[in-house]
């Protein structure tokens, strides 16, 4: 071990630990050893500390989510931009969507030589601990489930083609959706809401009946929505409602930020389209809700925004739910439920594979007047049937 990986195995090892002054100390060593050698040992540790996640299960958007909710703005573009020095170390085959992911987090690469400088700002002693920081995170995320081969890996054997469908639908999806986002009118909100999952359901059907004749029928997918403070588990909550109401099964990671959603590609492409919309109008219905409370209810506010949250959830799901089954009735189709069957069982199988030891968590409702505006805000986003059931979140990792 060269003196550099030395430097920064203990700058590492102190930053995992609690005594404070330590990790300051062991940091002041590391800025004084030398540079080009301190920031080459740092780059191949952090290298090799993120090729190692791709085969447990996480990916590039994944360990970015994480690292911007865990690291400081800088660490987590500085492991941002070392996503791509990692890619060349990437060994064949690496699939399209691992690229695709690179190119939408934008983090570049341009030379070894002076890396970390080039990102410090002038400042190298906060790089340098932002990129201790990077190690220690990438080095300690424990294995997650595997919801595409990783790079390197074999990948499987390209199904039958099937004529491309539902491009100019989504398109129409994401339209209605922005309009129900942007309009200050209830009602026109919930016509535009209730369309979209119209929409989505009779994509979603005609979809299964298409893949049942293919020589290699699909199989279940998923994934993953973020969850982050404040209110995590209503934001979990209402990506298992909009999932439930779209065939799909949701398990939510506390620890780690984020839900992992599992279904069939048509019906996972509703729940991101639908959850990411109504989690914008719960949020702004729920800021018109404080405002429109009496004087002296800050202290609750807490309790209101998270009971309202809650309430918007199982309500949004029940009238999902209903439009979902509106659009198979409307489907006068003998084969429809025999198949819809086969593929909930297929989702509820791949839950059980991925997450043998789910546990259930029980809501809490903390204020009254946030669950009843809660409800109402969601009769207002969506279809009108029903009375909200109790529901839990089903954890796991």
């Amino acid at each position: 071990m060269s003196d550099a990986e030395r430097l920064l195995a203990d700058a590492v090892a102190a930053a995992r630990g609690t005594d404070v002054r330590a990790a300051e100390r062991a940091l002041d060593r590391l800025v004084v050893g030398d540079g080009p050698a301190v920031d080459g040992a740092l780059l191949a540790r952090l290298v090799r500390a993120v090729g190692r996640l791709w085969p447990r299960g996480w990916q590039p958007v994944d360990l970015d989510r994480i690292a911007t909710r865990r690291l400081t703005p800088r660490g987590a573009r500085l492991l941002r931009d070392l996503l791509a020095a990692q890619r060349r170390e990437q060994p064949d085959p690496v699939p399209q969507w691992f690229d695709d992911q690179l190119a939408e987090l934008g983090g570049g690469w341009d030379a070894d030589a002076g890396w970390l400088d080039r990102r410090a700002a002038g400042d190298r002693i906060s790089a340098l601990r932002d990129a201790v920081d990077a190690v220690v995170l990438a080095e300690g995320l424990p294995p997650i489930a595997a919801l595409r081969p990783p790079p390197g890996a074999a990948a499987p054997t390209p199904r039958a083609a099937v004529p491309a469908t539902g491009s100019r639908m989504l398109d129409r999806v994401r339209a209605l959706l922005a309009k129900a986002e942007s309009t200050t009118f209830p009602a026109e909100a919930e016509a535009l809401t209730g369309k979209a999952q119209e929409l989505m359901a009779r994509h979603s059907i005609d979809a299964a009946l298409l893949d049942a004749t293919a020589e290699r029928p699909d199989s279940p997918s998923g994934i993953r929505l973020g969850t982050d403070a404040p209110y995590a588990a209503a934001k979990a909550l209402l990506i298992q409602e909009v999932a439930a109401a779209n065939r799909c099964e949701s398990v939510w990671s506390d620890d780690l930020g984020f839900a992992t959603v599992l279904g069939f590609p048509a019906d996972l492409a509703a729940v991101e389209l639908l959850h990411t919309s109504l989690l914008v109008q719960a949020t702004a219905a729920m800021l018109r809700g404080r405002g429109e409370r009496g004087k002296g209810s800050g202290r609750r506010t807490k309790g209101y925004d998270e009971s309202f949250l809650n309430a918007f959830a199982l309500r949004i799901g029940e009238r999902l739910r209903a439009a979902t089954e509106a659009a198979a009735e409307e489907r006068a189709d003998e084969r429809l439920l025999p198949v819809l069957a086969a593929r909930s069982d297929a989702v509820r199988d791949r839950v059980d594979q991925l997450f043998p030891g789910t546990t259930r968590h029980r809501l809490q409702v903390r204020d009254a007047e946030g669950w009843t505006s809660g409800t109402s805000a969601a009769d207002r986003a969506s279809l009108d049937v029903g009375a909200p059931a109790r529901r839990s979140v089903r954890g796991g990792r």
